[in-house]
Formats: C-alpha cells, sequence, structure tokens
C-alpha cells in the first residue's frame, strides 16, 4: 500500500502520491486547494489515473506521520530541514 508491490502500480502506491503532494505544497496551501492542484495536474497529465479521495488523505496521513508537512491554522505548511 505505502510501497509499489506486484499488485500495486508505482504511481498509485502512497509514497507517489504523497510525492506529487508534497510538490504541490505552496505557502499558504488548503487541503482543498492541494486536492484541486493534484487533479488539475491529473488531467494534464493523462498518463495518471484518478487519485481517489481517500488515497490522496492517507497520502496527506503519511507526509504528516514522518514530518514533511503539519498543519497551521487551517493550512499546509511544508516542513523545513532544520525543523526535522
Amino acid at each position: 500500500m505505502i510501497l509499489p508491490t506486484k499488485h500495486l502500480r508505482s504511481d498509485r502506491a502512497l509514497i507517489s502520491v504523497a510525492s506529487e503532494i508534497l510538490q504541490l505544497v505552496k505557502r499558504k496551501s488548503t487541503v482543498s486547494s492541494l486536492w484541486n492542484d493534484l487533479q488539475e495536474k491529473h488531467k494534464v497529465f493523462l498518463r495518471y489515473g484518478d487519485v481517489p479521495y481517500d488515497w490522496f488523505v492517507l497520502a496527506l496521513d503519511l507526509l504528516y506521520l514522518i514530518g514533511m508537512i503539519e498543519e497551521q491554522g487551517g493550512f499546509i505548511k511544508r516542513m523545513k530541514k532544520n525543523d526535522l
């Protein structure tokens, strides 16, 4: 589920979805804006399939658990290297 397996394509693994989300995190990103940006990215690049919302939330959870993002005042913020 987190890593690709023979039953889960590499673009559908949580680590892949999480890396896409991390690239989309800007200064003032909300969960809604990240979801919209990810959907737009997938519309532009037709090689990707749609990411279900629950998979998106699990990827956000993974990023939070490994300390790459944090929530602050309703916004998702990318952690700096010295914060880790």
